[in-house]
Formats: structure tokens, C-alpha cells, sequence
């Protein structure tokens, strides 16, 4: 009799700035959760995607190298089941993640797609955009500067230089929003969901989340959000996601600020792993 066997990747450590042991918490609790349900799990490294020495009935993984994105895809396509699918990773990129949620009409910050090597203060001022984040549109963060926060238009204009002098061709811009910072997480197709302020824990990447300040407590409806975050991801094509987003202090609207492919889920780990196994067998 066949067993069921799911390779998990995990991803590099480049990939997990501030959170590699949080990452490597839940791709373990994930495949603790899997062998409870009788699967054989083979762990393996995105190195090993490379070497293409992985084997298996289907596949879950937290990679982001570009490398094993490409790996991955091949593998899809030949039929192997993915959580979360290559492509999906693929668009949350900042770029297409951007250009996709904007599309969709999903409650989105005004939201440029700019060459560093231009000036970005008349676009800005046309967008009506003044505080802002500027992140490098060409992947996943790795690095303190991927993302950073400009109080000014010309402090965006500083950031351009800095990251066009770096080699980084693109920047997305993100209009700067005030309210409270809530972070959240989701398994596609499980009952589960989860939404927390990061400030109150100091859960966060480079401090950014102090930009925003402590949380208030300003009301939002959490049902909507939850249906939000929901279209978001079927948008993009994942299962396993998380993100942030704003309360605005002024409307009481919830904007969707970032939106990824398979965080750490640190907060509520424990919770998590028996639905995303769920959601890998299903």
C-alpha cells in the first residue's frame, strides 16, 4: 500500500528576516501536524529544489528564491499538487500584489508603480501623495531598506536615489495611512482566521510597525475584514496568507497595506498548524 508522501521546503533563512526561528516554527508544527494525519513528510531546503532532489505525491513550502519559484512551477505543471501554488507566491511580488489587489477593487492604500531612476515628486504631487512607503518592487523583502517610510516627498526622492544606486530598478509607493495597524492570518477553505495588533506585542520586521504608533483600539468590523482578506488571497491564489492593514483613524474604513504568501503565524502557531495541514491533504 502506497503512503502519502508530502516534501516540505523550507525557506532560506535570507527570506525570513527577524523571523527565522518564527518561520521555522510553523513548517515544523506543519509537519508534525501532517505525520498526526498519517502522511510521510520529507523536509527538505529550497537548495535541495535546486539539486532537483525532491520527491514526492504533493508539496508544501514557504520558498521565495526566484530559483525555487521557477522549481516549483515546473513541478505544478506537471501536475504536482503545491500549497501555496508557485504562481501564486509569484504574485506577491510587490508589483503584480499591487497591480492585482488594485485591479480587484480591494480597499487598497493610492499605490504608484515608479522607475527609481525618475524623480517620483511630480507623480506624487499629481497622486496627491505626500508621507508615504516606498518598496522595492522586484520581490519579497530580505533587507532592512526593501521598505521604508518617507515622511515627505522629497525623503522619497532620497529613498529613489538610494535604491536606484543600489541596483533596484522599480518602486511601488504606497500612500501613507494613519490609524491602528492590525496584522492577520488565514488558512483558505478552514474556519480559520486570525487578526491581532502587532504594536501590543511588538511583533513586527525593522520596527516599521512604530511608525504608526500604538493601537487605539479604533472600531472596524471584523467580519468584513475576514471577507476582505478572503478575496484578497482567492485574488492571488493562496491558501496559507497573511498581511496588515490600516484602520483608518479618520473613516474607519480597513485598508489592506500588505499581503503575503505563508507568514510565520507566530501569535497563534499552535492554532494554525492542524487547519494548514488541513488545507495541504484536502
Amino acid at each position: 500500500m502506497h503512503t502519502y508522501i508530502i516534501a516540505g521546503i523550507r525557506r532560506d533563512p535570507r527570506f525570513s528576516p527577524q523571523h527565522e526561528a518564527n518561520d521555522e516554527a510553523i513548517f515544523r508544527l506543519t509537519a508534525e501536524a501532517l505525520r498526526a494525519r498519517g502522511c510521510t513528510v520529507r523536509e527538505y531546503t529550497e537548495a535541495d529544489l535546486w539539486a532537483d532532489a525532491v520527491s514526492a505525491d504533493a508539496v508544501f513550502g514557504m520558498a521565495r528564491d526566484p530559483r525555487s519559484i521557477r522549481c516549483l512551477q515546473r513541478m505544478e505543471d506537471g501536475g504536482l499538487p503545491v500549497i501555496n501554488s508557485s504562481y501564486a507566491i509569484a504574485r506577491c511580488g510587490r508589483e503584480p500584489m499591487t497591480r492585482l489587489l488594485t485591479e480587484a477593487d480591494l480597499p487598497h492604500p493610492r499605490s504608484l508603480i515608479l522607475p527609481t531612476a525618475d524623480d517620483p515628486v511630480p507623480a506624487l504631487a499629481s497622486a496627491a501623495i505626500d508621507a508615504c512607503w516606498v518598496k522595492r518592487a522586484d520581490g519579497h523583502v530580505v533587507g532592512a531598506g526593501d521598505v521604508t517610510f518617507a515622511a515627505s516627498r522629497e525623503a522619497t526622492r532620497e529613498v529613489f536615489r538610494r535604491l536606484s544606486d543600489g541596483g533596484i530598478r522599480t518602486a511601488v509607493v504606497n500612500e501613507h495611512l494613519t490609524g491602528d495597524l492590525v496584522k492577520f492570518y488565514g488558512v483558505a477553505g478552514t474556519d480559520f482566521f486570525y487578526a491581532f495588533y502587532p504594536t501590543a506585542t511588538h511583533h513586527g520586521k525593522f520596527g516599521l510597525e512604530q511608525v504608526n504608533g500604538p493601537a487605539r483600539g479604533i472600531a472596524y468590523d471584523a467580519d468584513a475584514l475576514r471577507t476582505t482578506c478572503h478575496r484578497a488571497a482567492t485574488v492571488l491564489g493562496l491558501r496559507v496568507y497573511g498581511g496588515d492593514c490600516i484602520v483608518s483613524d479618520t473613516d474607519g474604513l480597513v485598508r489592506l497595506i500588505d499581503f503575503n504568501d505563508w507568514p510565520s503565524f507566530a501569535p497563534c502557531r499552535e492554532a494554525a498548524a492542524p487547519f494548514i495541514a488541513s488545507c495541504i491533504i484536502g
